[in-house]
Formats: structure tokens, C-alpha cells, sequence
């Protein structure tokens, strides 16, 4: 029987986070394991190569992880009561540092979403769920966001 100790919850804080975090609380909750909130914040090292020194990126990314860390801390207060929770925030590339967190944390489940991109905008951003699908070890639930009728 598969054991599920450790679910990893790649989290973006889009309008689709809450309930990407709704289904790692009910698994792990209904599993016994505990669950490791990630964010990744963009590193922005390739606008190095614009003439952007490098002290004022290096100055923004640390505002955003310390703004990111602020507000990790405030959803996992409303999102995650219940359930054994620890909140990371780091910087990178999202799809390589969710599947290194994961590897990291001996998750038995990767759980995020995404956001649907299609045609020219999948071309140049990629998928980042589809990018740790392909990569991880562990198996990956993800989730659109709700379409609305209207």
C-alpha cells in the first residue's frame, strides 16, 4: 500500500492557490502526512545580460522572497489549519526548484496548478506543470483554475 507521508504544495498565490491548497489539506489530512508549502520566486538572472547590474536584481528578488515569506506565512494561517504545515519560499526557475524541493522532502505527492495556458502563450512561457510532470519522481496531481461560465 502506498504510504503518503510528505505532500508537496507548489503554490503560486493566484486566485487558484486556495483551492490547490484545499486539496493538500484534505490529503494530507486524510493520509496522516504533512505538508511543505513552496513558492518560487523568479530569479531574473538572464536580465543580467540587459546591463542591469546585478546588485539592484539580486535587491529586488530578496524584496519579493521577503514580501513572498510575509505572505507564505499568512496562507498557511488561513489555508492549512489542521495539518502538520512548513512554508519555503525560494528563488529559481519554478518547474527545477518545485521538482528539487520535492526530491529535497521525500514527497510521496506533488500537488499545484496550473494555469492553462494555450497557443502562443504555452509556446513562450511553457508549462510549469506540465515541466514537473515530466520531470519529478513523485507522482503530480495538478489542477486547472475553474472555468466561469458567462
Amino acid at each position: 500500500m502506498v504510504a503518503i507521508k510528505t505532500i508537496l504544495c507548489a503554490l503560486d498565490f493566484s486566485e487558484v492557490s486556495p483551492k490547490v491548497a484545499e486539496y493538500a489539506k484534505t490529503l494530507a489530512a486524510a493520509c496522516g502526512a504533512k505538508v511543505v508549502a513552496l513558492y518560487v520566486a523568479p530569479s531574473l538572472t538572464q536580465y543580467v545580460e540587459f546591463h542591469v547590474q546585478a546588485s539592484y536584481i539580486d535587491d529586488f528578488v530578496s524584496g519579493i522572497v521577503s514580501g513572498a515569506s510575509d505572505t507564505m506565512d499568512s496562507f498557511i494561517q488561513e489555508y492549512f489549519k489542521g495539518v502538520p504545515v512548513e512554508g519555503r519560499v525560494v528563488s529559481g526557475y519554478a518547474a527545477e526548484e518545485i521538482v528539487n524541493a520535492a526530491e529535497e522532502v521525500n514527497a510521496d505527492l506533488i500537488v499545484l496548478g496550473t494555469h492553462g495556458r494555450k497557443g502562443i502563450d504555452k509556446i513562450l512561457f511553457g508549462s510549469v506543470a506540465e515541466k514537473v510532470i515530466k520531470t519529478a519522481k513523485a507522482p503530480v496531481l495538478s489542477m486547472r483554475p475553474e472555468i466561469k461560465a458567462g
